[in-house]
């Protein structure tokens, strides 16, 4: 069995956002990038999948320009067996980029497709579900644990009202929680050893698939500086102030 691991570059979440002055975007010269923290899960899962001789490959994908073969020789690192580069320099929306992993499953054949449950960025959390329906085939959103089993896999999901465990039939689409594991640590021979690894770079165009951003964004801007905080100096002062704010 094949599993496809879908993985994302964005700004490393230890960064601190910064907003361009013109508000066209957020700063990203200079500034450190790394794999979608869940992505990076999502991988890690496949990886022990594999290990655990439940699969014979793990294919890492990603959406974007060159710039991305550096999260993608990660995840090689990591110890993923392949990666594909879908080259595009479009910033791509949740529809068009399940539709482009399509694409891929139907040239790869997976039995499985992992994905974070959403990017730190965008914080959209569409594209698994959106993949799911395109490819008519089982989905499970937000896991936090999984048990392979024969021709299906059960799983934990994190939802509102606690944890609900299901069980879905391969092939599926499965989207991670942060707590499904802890990605492992990349030493250096494997960073060097990743560079022999095959990375095959397709076009977009080449997959039949045409960008369709419905969704333009016009502006960026930081959140609001809080409000300094004021010391009280008993209950009544506090109940006061509160009143004042029109907060009871």
């Amino acid at each position: 069995m094949k599993i496809l691991v879908g993985i994302k570059r964005v700004i490393d979440y230890n960064v601190r956002i910064r907003v361009k002055s013109d508000a066209s975007g957020v700063e990203t010269d200079g500034v450190k990038m790394s794999i979608n923290p869940f992505d990076e899960i999502a991988l890690e899962e496949a990886l022990r999948i594999r290990e655990a001789g439940l699969a014979e490959e793990v294919i890492v994908v990603s959406l974007g320009g060159n710039e991305c073969q550096q999260q993608l020789r990660t995840g090689l690192a990591m110890g993923a067996d392949r990666a594909i580069q879908v080259d595009t320099a479009e910033d791509l929306q949740p529809l068009t980029i399940a539709r482009t992993f399509l694409k891929v499953i139907e040239k790869e054949q997976p039995g499985l497709v992992l994905l974070g449950k959403q990017a730190i960025d965008g914080d959209n959390s569409q594209t698994a579900q959106m993949l799911a329906a395109l490819w008519d085939r089982p989905q499970a959103t937000f896991v936090s644990q999984m048990n392979m089993s024969g021709e299906s896999v059960t799983v934990v999901r994190e939802v509102d009202a606690g944890l609900e465990t299901i069980e879905v039939d391969l092939p599926a689409v499965i989207s991670v929680d942060l707590r499904l594991n802890e990605p492992r640590f990349v030493k250096l021979p494997d960073i060097m050893k990743a560079k022999r690894k095959p990375l095959e770079v397709i076009a977009l165009d080449e997959l039949g698939v045409a960008p369709e951003n419905n969704l333009e964004v016009s502006k960026y801007s930081p959140p609001p500086v809080r409000a300094k905080g004021i010391l009280v100096e008993d209950t009544a002062q506090l109940v006061t102030e509160l009143k004042t704010r029109g907060l009871v």
